[in-house]
């Protein structure tokens, strides 16, 4: 089955607490497409694996 589809969807709260960054970084982030989010009758969701993937990419980016 799809990892996609069987993640957990974030709220834009819960991913702030997770990366420890504001709101506006956490939006700034999915507008910049660095960050993958849906959007569901208007309430903007992260899958886990999204932010997962986002922090491994920041890891070898400083590697």
């Amino acid at each position: 089955m799809n990892t996609a589809v069987t993640a957990e969807l974030l709220t834009v709260p819960e991913v702030m607490a997770r990366l420890k960054v504001g709101r506006s970084k956490v939006y700034d982030l999915i507008r910049s497409r660095r960050l993958v989010s849906i959007k569901i009758d208007g309430a903007r969701r992260i899958p886990d694996v999204a932010v997962r993937d986002f922090v491994l990419g920041q890891i070898e980016a400083a590697a």
